[in-house]
């Protein structure tokens, strides 16, 4: 596999990255209008919700970012968005239930046509923050009537219904991930591949001997311990695989 360091702002285009804004803004909605010092005296519960879904935003960016030079990192980011997510959807959970506000049921006209809402796929040119601000900002549109709702009731329940899509959205990528990492490989065993490589290459042009065991061209090398340390030998390129050597 070929490494190649490209742009990081391929979050803008997932639509996870989109759903986990509209919800970070529906929450901040929520909680400037609905937590006040009566229900919320400390501010914790905001503190709460607000740092949850930001910490959603910010690790599915900082996870996507990481790809390239950390597939580990990737799917570890990508997870900590996901429990973000979970422990928001708890506060709202229990919002719902200090406030008896009874969850939809699935088969239910109100989860029926909130979920049938879906996002549009983005089309970015060149300015990409621009376009990509506009872009969430009409998919949040779709959902603002019950997501800014005056009823409370739908008001949770839409973002409850939300997080946890945004939360199956999550799943699906630790998946794709995962499939990524078995078929691709990480950062660090292609950079062992592609240094093999260049070994390999430099040994062909040098007209270095062939390895007796496997035929590969061989490199020179030191010994590095012992009563023969400091003196020269050829060893096979593709070692540790193979350890043919040559005097």
């Amino acid at each position: 596999m070929a490494i190649q360091i490209k742009s990081v702002k391929g979050y803008y285009f997932l639509d996870a990255w989109i759903m986990a804004n509209i919800i970070q803004q529906s929450t901040l909605h929520f909680c400037n209008d609905l937590l006040t010092r009566e229900n919320d005296p400390c501010g914790r519960l905001r503190d709460q919700m607000t740092m949850a879904a930001r910490s959603a935003v910010a690790n599915i960016a900082e996870g996507a970012s990481r790809r390239q030079t950390s597939r580990e990192t990737e799917m570890r980011l990508t997870d900590v968005a996901r429990a973000s997510l979970s422990e928001l959807l708890c506060d709202f959970y229990s919002y719902a239930l200090y406030h008896h506000i009874r969850p939809w049921e699935k088969a239910s006209r109100e989860y029926t046509l909130f979920n049938s809402l879906q996002l549009d796929r983005p089309d970015y040119g060149s300015d990409i923050e621009a376009e990509a601000y506009d872009h969430i900002c009409r998919q949040f549109s779709k959902f603002e009537r019950a997501l800014l709702n005056k009823s409370t009731d739908i008001r949770v329940n839409a973002n409850m219904l939300l997080i946890n899509r945004c939360i199956h959205m999550l799943n699906k990528m630790i998946q794709r991930q995962l499939d990524d990492f078995s078929h691709e490989g990480g950062f660090s065993e292609n950079l062992t591949k592609l240094r093999r490589a260049a070994v390999q290459e430099d040994a062909a042009q040098s007209n270095a001997p062939k390895c007796p065991k496997c035929g590969s061209p061989m490199q020179q090398r030191m010994v590095k311990r012992g009563s023969r340390q400091g003196s020269s030998f050829w060893g096979c390129c593709r070692y540790p695989e193979c350890d043919g050597t040559l005097n």
